[in-house]
């Protein structure tokens, strides 16, 4: 049924009802109007009034929830649609917007994921630069240091032997940006070894305590759901450093029915739901880049729990 006709038969609805009510009751019109024949007719119209009132709001609900979607719909929350009702002008909207959603979600999708990947190269590439040209160049200063003070005298000794402190902290300070941007284990070693050096390394530098709880029967994961995981796991320790004042991090890796799940929980003051800044959203676009699932709540006892799941691909038989 279109929308006109919908509307038409609501409203014949009421006028119809008004009709009989005046053909079949006992109510007269006088002229001039008595005070109680008044006083009907207003009650009457205000009945009439507010049946329309009701009628039309179950009429058009669809599109009140409609409106509402529209208002709230996040294409980083895939999955938000709403049921079609029936058949009519009202149904194709709703299933137009259905379909509107579902391309808008695939496209965001595809370009989600070509933005990733260029960033992931570009992550690389810069690794790369770093470790072979500065930390060569880098290390070359340290030996021509180590040289100099070797040879030299009392105080310009001391004073070469504090310029190669530096900078050894220094190219200590790039290799550690090198495996921010590209951690290399992750190639070699695997998800398990590369998230031990990351608490590891978060736990020494921030001085918080990082438990870890990862199970050793893990199934084998495409390298892609592995950068994620990492990824996700290490933009969640760097919000509590930033802003969670936790004291307590527990990192977990298990095995569930079909996926795995990355959780990261903090003992810290938590966060709201609608301070989701570029680090969460960041993370939620990873997540839909291998179909996984995130989700941040508050954690049972105090603070965040961050928890990501991803799906494992079935083995062909």
């Amino acid at each position: 049924m279109s929308l006109f006709w919908r509307i038409f038969g609501l409203n014949a609805v009421v006028l119809g009802s008004a009709t009989a009510l005046l053909l079949w009751a006992p109510v007269t019109v006088s002229v001039p109007v008595v005070l109680t024949e008044a006083v009907i007719l207003v009650v009457g119209l205000a009945v009439m009034l507010v049946a329309n009132a009701a009628l039309l709001r179950w009429g058009l609900a669809p599109l009140d929830r409609l409106t509402k979607l529209m208002t709230t719909v996040d294409l980083l929350r895939p999955g938000q649609r709403l049921p079609v009702p029936g058949g009519g002008e009202v149904a194709e909207l709703i299933s137009t917007f259905n379909a509107m959603l579902d391309r808008l979600e695939h496209e965001r999708a595809t370009s989600s994921a070509r933005v990733l990947l260029a960033q992931e190269a570009e992550r690389r590439r810069i690794a790369q630069e770093l470790h072979d040209e500065v930390g060569q160049s880098m290390t070359a200063i340290l030996l021509a240091l180590k040289r100099a003070a070797d040879e030299a005298q009392p105080p310009l000794r001391d004073e070469l032997q504090q310029a190669q402190e530096i900078t050894r902290g220094s190219l200590d300070e790039v290799r550690r940006l090198v495996r921010r941007l590209r951690p290399g284990v992750l190639d070699d070693l695997g998800l398990i070894a590369a998230l031990t050096s990351l608490t590891s390394d978060f736990a020494a530098h921030t001085g918080l305590q990082v438990i870890r709880r990862f199970d050793t029967d893990l199934p084998s994961l495409e390298p892609e759901t592995e950068l994620v995981l990492y990824r996700v796991a290490q933009e969640s320790l760097t919000n509590v450093a930033r802003h969670a004042d936790a004291e307590r991090i527990v990192v977990s890796l298990r095995r569930t029915d079909g996926a795995v799940e990355l959780a990261i929980t903090d003992d810290g003051r938590g966060i709201k739901a609608a301070c989701e800044g570029a680090g969460i959203r960041g993370m939620r676009e990873r997540a839909l880049l291998i179909g996984a699932g995130l989700d941040i709540a508050p954690a049972p006892v105090a603070g965040t729990q961050v928890r990501l799941t991803a799906p494992v691909p079935r083995k062909q038989p």
